[in-house]
C-alpha cells in the first residue's frame, strides 16, 4: 500500500504545482513580502487541498494527519522559497526536493493511508487499479511538464546564446513533445526508438554553417536536447519502478514487470 499512497500523493502535488498553477500565480506567491504573497499562497493551498480531497479521500485520523502535514509543509516551503539563494535551477530543485521529502516520509510513515480512503471502502475493482493510473499520470506530468521547468532553469544562464528566430515558444513545444514521446517509448518497451528521435531532431535542427555565433547556437541546442532527453529517460524509468509495485492495468504493451502482492 506504500506505493499506492505514494502515487496518489505525488499526483496531487504534481498537478497542483505544474498543471493547475498559472505562471501569474507562481510569480505572485514568490515575489514581495509575505503579507502581499498570502492571497496567492492561500489560493495555491486551496488547489492542493481540493486535489488531496479528490485523489486521497481518507476521512480518518491518518487521512487528517496526511492532509494537514501536506498543506502545512507546502505552505511553509513556498513561503520560505524566496529566501533561497543560488541559480534558478538550484532554487527550483531545492524547493521540489523539500516537497518530495515530505511526501515520501508520509507514504512511509502511513503505509495504510490508501487502504483507508473512500475509494477502497467502495470495494470496487476501480479502487485496486486507480493507484496505477495515478502513477502513470504522475509520471507523464513529471516527465513532460515538470521537465520543462527543469530544462528552462538549466538553460537560463545560457539564454543570451539562444538561437534567434523561429516560432514563438517553438523550442518549448518541441521539448514537451520529445519528452512525451520518450515517455511513451520507454513505457511501451521500445527504448530503441529514442535513437531515431535523436537522429530526426539532429537532421531537422542543424544546418551546415560555420562561425562562432552558429557554433554557440548549436551548443545551446545540443545542451538543451541532451538535458531534455536525459530527464525524460530518467523519469520514465522511475515511473516504471513505481508501477512495478502496483497492480498492472492490463495493457500488454506496457513494459512493466508483473506485480507481486
Amino acid at each position: 500500500m506504500i506505493a499506492a499512497s505514494l502515487a496518489a500523493l505525488l499526483l496531487a502535488h504534481l498537478l497542483g504545482d505544474f498543471v493547475f498553477q498559472s505562471t501569474k500565480m507562481a510569480e505572485k506567491k514568490a515575489s514581495g513580502p509575505l503579507a502581499r504573497r498570502l492571497p496567492a499562497l492561500a489560493r495555491h493551498m486551496g488547489v492542493h487541498a481540493l486535489l488531496l480531497a479528490l485523489l486521497l479521500p481518507a476521512p480518518d485520523a491518518q487521512g487528517a494527519l496526511a492532509f494537514v502535514a501536506i498543506l502545512a509543509s507546502h505552505f511553509l516551503i513556498d513561503a520560505l522559497k524566496p529566501r533561497l539563494r543560488g541559480t534558478a535551477l538550484r532554487v527550483f530543485l531545492a524547493d521540489q526536493a523539500a516537497h518530495w521529502l515530505v511526501i515520501c516520509a508520509l507514504a512511509l510513515t502511513l503505509p495504510d493511508l490508501w487502504a483507508h480512503t473512500l475509494w477502497m471502502k467502495t470495494q470496487s475493482g476501480l479502487a485496486t487499479y486507480l493507484p496505477t493510473v495515478f502513477a502513470l499520470v504522475a509520471g507523464a506530468v513529471l516527465t513532460v511538464r515538470m521537465g520543462g521547468f527543469v530544462i528552462g532553469a538549466l538553460m537560463q544562464p545560457l539564454a543570451e546564446r539562444a538561437p534567434q528566430g523561429g516560432l514563438p515558444k517553438g523550442g518549448q513545444l518541441i521539448g514537451l513533445l520529445e519528452r512525451a514521446l520518450i515517455f511513451v517509448l520507454i513505457l511501451t518497451g521500445q527504448p530503441q526508438g529514442i535513437g531515431f528521435l535523436i537522429a530526426a531532431k539532429s537532421i531537422l535542427r542543424f544546418e551546415a554553417k560555420g562561425g562562432p555565433d552558429h557554433n554557440a547556437a548549436n551548443e545551446y541546442v545540443i545542451i538543451g536536447t541532451l538535458a531534455s532527453f536525459g530527464w525524460a529517460i530518467a523519469c520514465a524509468y522511475l515511473t516504471l519502478g513505481l508501477l512495478a509495485h502496483l497492480p498492472p492495468i492490463g495493457i500488454p504493451a506496457l513494459g512493466i514487470p508483473q506485480h507481486s502482492p
